[in-house]
Formats: C-alpha cells, sequence, structure tokens
C-alpha cells in the first residue's frame, strides 16, 4: 500500500497529515508514506522530525490585490503540475490524501484525473479556497468543523470528523506533565502563546501584566513568545526589570506541547484550528484572540465554534488589552467552578479521535 500526504505552509496543515500518517502506519505497518510539500513551508522540517521521507514541488498562492505577481504564481502552478506528475509516475501511490495549503492543488488534481482515490481534510470553520476547489475532484471531505459544511457543494460527500491530532494529547494529564516541566503542583499556571512565530499582540498584554501576575501567589506563567518576538520581549523583560525564573517561564517556541498544555490551567492564544483542536483535546479552558490577518477571519469562526459550545472566552484582537485580560486570569483563578465548567465543555467540544475516524472511512475503499 502507497500513500502520499500532501499539505503545507503552517503547522495546521502538516500535523494532521502526520496524524493520519500515524493512524495509517499503526493500522498498516507496511504501508509506504510519502508527503508532498513545498520548500518554504515548515513541513520541510517537521515531516523529517516525525520520520517520513518527503519531497517537494513548486507552487504559490494567487495576490488578489497585486495581479502582476500572478504570472510568477501562473509559471509556478505549471511547474508544480509538471513535478506532481512526475512524482505519480514514480510513486505509484494508491490513494492520495491531502490536508490544505497550495501544495494540494497540483497533487490531488492529478492523482484524481488519473482514477487514484483522493480525499481532502479541511482544518478550519471557514475552508480554504484550495479545499473549495478540489471538492468536486476527492471522494469525500473531511471537515474539523460542521460550521464549513454550507461552504461546499457536494453535500454527500462531507463527513465531519474533528481535526486529527498526535495521540500525545488524548494521554497528556496535568500532574504527570507538571512533574515531568518542573512546575509547582498547587500553581495555577497561565500559559500564552501565539504560534511559532508568535503573535505581537498577545506578547504585548503578556508584558504588560507581566509584573501584576508575578505578585500573585501560587502563579506561574509559561510565556512563548515565538520565534519572531523572543529576543525583543526579552530585552523589554530585562528593561523593566522583571524577574523570570521560579513563577515565570519565558521561552521561544514550544515543542512538547501536550505536556504543556496539560500542565495548564487557562490558555491565552491564537485560535488557529490546530490550536483549537489540541487545546480541545486536553481539555484545557481558553481564552482565545482571533488573528484578524488571516483569510477570510477564519481564525474568528474557529474560535466561535468553540466559545458558542461554552468551552472558551471569545476575545477580538482590537478589544484584548492588559486590563481585560488580568480581569479574567484574576476571576477565573477565584472561581474554580467556573474554570471547570470551562474545562468540560471544552472536552466535551473535542471532535474525539478524527485520525481513527478518517482513516476507517478511507479503509473502507483503499485498505482492503
Amino acid at each position: 500500500m502507497k500513500v502520499i500526504m500532501t499539505g503545507g505552509g503552517t503547522g495546521g496543515h502538516i500535523y494532521p497529515a502526520i496524524a493520519i500518517a500515524d493512524k495509517i502506519k499503526k493500522e498498516q505497518p507496511d504501508a509506504e508514506i510519502l508527503f508532498v510539500g513545498t520548500r518554504k513551508g515548515l513541513e520541510k522540517d517537521l515531516v523529517p522530525q516525525n520520520g517520513y521521507p518527503i519531497e517537494f514541488i513548486t507552487v504559490s498562492g494567487f495576490y488578489r490585490k497585486k495581479l502582476l505577481k500572478n504570472v510568477k504564481t501562473m509559471r509556478d502552478l505549471a511547474k508544480g503540475n509538471k513535478e506532481a506528475k512526475e512524482i505519480l509516475n514514480r510513486f505509484r501511490p494508491d490513494v492520495v490524501i491531502g490536508t490544505g495549503g497550495y501544495v494540494c492543488g497540483p497533487m490531488v488534481r492529478a492523482a484524481a484525473k488519473r482514477g487514484i482515490p483522493t480525499y481532502i481534510h479541511e482544518q478550519n470553520a471557514l475552508p480554504g479556497i484550495t479545499n473549495r476547489m478540489l471538492e468536486k475532484y476527492v471522494k469525500k471531505v473531511f471537515l474539523a468543523f460542521a460550521d464549513g459544511a454550507s461552504y461546499f457543494k457536494q453535500q454527500d460527500k462531507l463527513m465531519v470528523t474533528g481535526n486529527p491530532v498526535r495521540k500525545n494529547f488524548f494521554r497528556a494529564d496535568r500532574e504527570t506533565s507538571r512533574n515531568a516541566l518542573g512546575i509547582p503542583e498547587d500553581s495555577f499556571v497561565l500559559m500564552s502563546f501565539g504560534g511559532s512565530q508568535g503573535a505581537g499582540k498577545i506578547n504585548d498584554v503578556m508584558l504588560a501584566s507581566l509584573a501584576e501576575f508575578q505578585k500573585r501567589k501560587n502563579m506561574f506563567v509559561v510565556f512563548a513568545t515565538g520565534k519572531y518576538y523572543y529576543y525583543s520581549v526579552c530585552e523589554e523583560i530585562k528593561r523593566q526589570s522583571l524577574v523570570t525564573g521560579d513563577t515565570v517561564r519565558v521561552i521561544e517556541y514550544i515543542d512538547n506541547m501536550p505536556q504543556y498544555l496539560a500542565a495548564s490551567d487557562l490558555v491565552v492564544s491564537r485560535a488557529g484550528a490546530l490550536t483549537i483542536s489540541e487545546i480541545t483535546a486536553i481539555g484545557r479552558a481558553a481564552i482565545l484572540v482571533p488573528s484578524p490577518n488571516v483569510t477570510g477571519n477564519h481564525q474568528y469562526y474557529n474560535a466561535k465554534s468553540v466559545s458558542d459550545a461554552g468551552g472558551a472566552i471569545l476575545i477580538e484582537d482590537g478589544d484584548f488589552t492588559e486590563e481585560y485580560l488580568k480581569k479574567q486570569v484574576f476571576e477565573l483563578m477565584a472561581d474554580r467552578k467556573k474554570l471547570a465548567a470551562l474545562e468540560y465543555s471544552s472536552k466535551n467540544a473535542a471532535q474525539g479521535d478524527a485520525a481513527d475516524l478518517i482513516y476507517r472511512e478511507i479503509a473502507k475503499e483503499v485498505f482492503q
């Protein structure tokens, strides 16, 4: 059995693909799995780190405002289509599974035209343009959020599965994780992060609130700045003479996300689809601050789906302030019943083992 997984650009497209691949390998140990991405995306590092081979094709996004730049985009697409066909000729997959990003287009289309079974997974409540264009080529569209169904025409192809997340998110628990990370068991743990590169607004509000947080007894802060902002945040902490160490941990990037999420009481983050799926898989209360700088404001719809279920507090970027954050944090520290209710609803908002659902659906036709 040969499988091509294609998706890339951000971790939100790549980690679900890895989770699906891991499930296939667990059920079909002899399966050969090849990832196809671009050299510009995070997949070039993340996929090999997780033990899978990867090949690359050329593809880039369309510009809606700078139309002249689309000349290069069209050249890239032509080259990418040719490279996709070459990979199919060489690898000869039995199935192609796409998880979003521009790279999916050439691979899924080329495979479908050859009669190879194709499937796509959409992580966001507001589906991306690539997946909407690929709908007609695939046998099934797997959705992370039921809200995304209205954006597709062929309703009989849709299946709500949730977002595939790695098994570690379902296994992590608070006590074990705190012990492993050296975090006091009796602390109220606040964790903030804004993705691999970071979120300037979240970092600014955290910096403004840090002095007050440090005064609170039994409070522990995990402040993940993102790679882009790490040094500037450290310089600002130094300038303000803030003390880090015993109760504040400033880190650039979180490699062991399952442990840190499990160790937390409250999470402050952007509302990327994968982030939300990981938070709800563990069942953590969250303050979600959707990025205003994403296509179609899709992070807002991601956050709203969990907020409407009672599992998170949704605050838009322009309204997220130092005063707002401190008020919410201190209220939840004082009202553990409200915090527990958020955790309960967060866990209930999780869709379950999406990778298992996706595998079983594809297995009906392919893995026999």
